[in-house]
């Protein structure tokens, strides 16, 4: 059994893990504010954007189509894009998005495709490297700065020049999707050859446009550009996600360190009675014996 000065050093040493958890919470929280307004501003500009791809793409065949949107022809090789964070100390939220993404990989390769990857995120770098080190392509950090284009372009401009060579049909972005601070879903989303739905001209509010020039050209243009968008939000809500979940984790390890420490104090003042108890006994007896 340990003594009370055993048990006395290990409450000193929980109730100084308890007050870097709960400064970790307030950090996060602090952080999470800022990443929430950041990652909410960013979402009307990618719904906008997937609104005019619609309107556009209701314009032109297949034939005249840009390939970013019509694709290849082929989805024999593909490209998955897996974004997670830098840090940890988040509970399952990096876990999770590399479960997906091996899930995703697993089932690309099962099926028999050629299957490259591009890592964002240092933890998502550590966890797949031992399984998939051979198929990376190039590998990304986050860092600890909100997200911008300045860290979005070159990642985009790898994906579009692996594509554009032909090394690429198919490139899938897997990130975590912010709905909420408690709810934060992996989700994988298709970047090439764009994912177009009808339902989102509707963020155009029925209205009718005539292009100048031809939609075939503004596709051109924007299509690459609506890759970074897409990188970008993503990496937004990432960053939320990361914060929200850090802040949830820092809080149950908080409260998980408080009941330790009520747990050992008990501990702790039960053993130091049962010691005064045993040397009062001691004392009675010797002296009865004398």
């Amino acid at each position: 059994m340990a003594s009370v000065k055993d048990m006395r050093t290990r409450i000193g040493s929980v109730k100084s893990t308890q007050k870097i958890t709960r400064a970790l919470q307030m950090v996060a929280a602090a952080k999470l504010r800022r990443a929430q307004h950041a990652a909410e501003a960013a979402q009307p500009y990618a719904r906008r954007m997937a609104a005019s791809i619609a309107s556009l793409a209701a314009g032109v065949s297949d034939t005249s189509a840009p390939k970013l949107l019509a694709g290849t022809g082929s989805d024999r090789r593909h490209l998955v894009v897996v974004a997670t964070a830098d840090r940890g100390l988040a509970g399952g939220f990096n876990s999770s998005i590399v479960r997906l993404a091996r899930e995703t990989l697993a089932r690309l390769t099962a099926e028999g495709k050629e299957v490259r990857l591009i890592t964002i995120g240092r933890k998502g770098r550590d966890q797949l490297r031992r399984q998939y080190g051979d198929r990376y392509v190039e590998t990304y950090e986050v860092g600890l700065k909100t997200p911008s284009f300045a860290l979005v372009k070159p990642i985009a401009a790898r994906i579009l020049s692996l594509f554009e060579a032909g090394e690429v049909d198919v490139v899938t972005l897997i990130y975590s999707h912010f709905r909420s601070v408690v709810i934060q879903r992996p989700t994988a989303l298709q970047l090439i050859p764009a994912v177009v739905n009808p339902a989102d001209a509707a963020e155009l509010h029925g209205a009718s446009y005539d292009y100048e020039p031809d939609e075939e050209t503004i596709l051109g243009a924007l299509l690459p550009q609506n890759i970074s968008v897409q990188i970008l939000a993503a990496l937004l809500e990432n960053e939320a996600g990361f914060f929200a979940s850090q802040m949830t984790a820092m809080d149950n390890a908080t409260r998980n360190a408080g009941d330790l420490i009520n747990a050992l104090t008990i501990q702790m003042n039960r053993t130091r009675q049962a010691q005064i108890t045993k040397e009062l006994i001691e004392i009675i007896s010797g002296a009865a014996a004398v």
